[in-house]
């Protein structure tokens, strides 16, 4: 039996859910909320010492990270292979995730932990919140955690990161145009982290990507949300952040 701690089905939470569903294998959903910091009780710190999200747990295995987990699925679980059999667009798919996961997605979170994870919890009892983030076990986490709530980000910070998240979209819909995946000519693991982390993108940033400026990366969303496997995991979202993608409906 699997177990899965995940937040919204989107970023790091909505990789292994989607990996999960389209590889056919059932878990067990146990939703944790991030903006009410379930991540850093003393129950979730003692299975993920980091207190991030998400946690998998497999025949008693704890997996952390969430493209690590992915490849994990793959490997453990029968169903459609998420890697590409070729040698140079499995090369491909691990080096888009990693410009995903280290270059793109950092500076993504910041825009969107600006003007959606720290207004959400900005207005909290301040005692209960300065508790909450006291528990964070590591100082680079809730250094983040306290600049996101308090708006400690300079212009500088968000322009650069604006700038990150254009030069990446750019990338993408430039390799778009020559292949009909990330990886090449099969859809792979660096769709499904593609996709949660750019789903949005077109409402968050519409100068950055839309049907006249990035038609590739349009398309490409559209096809990916067409997935069943990801009905699927939007399907479990709860709040705003999971019907937002209802945008992509053809």
């Amino acid at each position: 039996m699997i177990k899965l701690f995940h937040w919204e089905p989107n970023a790091n939470s909505g990789k292994p859910m989607q990996a999960l569903m389209e590889k056919g294998v059932p878990f067990e959903s146990q939703y944790t909320d991030l903006l009410r910091f379930d991540q850093h009780t003393p129950e979730y710190l003692a299975m993920n010492p980091s207190g991030q999200i998400p946690t998998m747990i497999h025949d008693g295995l704890v997996l952390t990270e969430s493209t690590a987990i992915m490849e994990y699925v793959d490997d453990a679980f029968e169903g459609p292979p998420l890697r590409p059999a070729d040698a140079w667009e499995r090369w491909n798919m691990r080096r888009w995730c990693k410009l995903l996961d280290e270059y793109y997605g950092p500076s993504l979170s910041m825009i969107g932990w600006s003007v959606f994870v720290g207004p959400m919890v900005r207005d909290r009892d301040p005692g209960e919140l300065r508790a909450a983030l006291d528990r964070i076990p590591t100082p680079e986490r809730r250094r983040a955690w306290e600049m996101a709530i308090y708006n400690l980000f300079t212009e500088e910070q968000l322009a650069e990161s604006r700038r990150r998240v254009t030069f990446a979209a750019g990338l993408i819909e430039e390799a778009l145009a020559r292949t009909p995946w990330l990886a090449g000519g099969s859809y792979s693991l660096a769709d499904i982290d593609g996709f949660n982390m750019c789903y949005a993108l077109p409402l968050s940033l519409p100068e950055v990507a839309n049907d006249a400026a990035t038609p590739h990366l349009l398309e490409w969303l559209r096809k990916i949300y067409d997935r069943p496997a990801v009905k699927q995991t939007f399907a479990l979202g709860r709040t705003q952040m999971a019907e937002r993608v209802t945008y992509l409906a053809r």
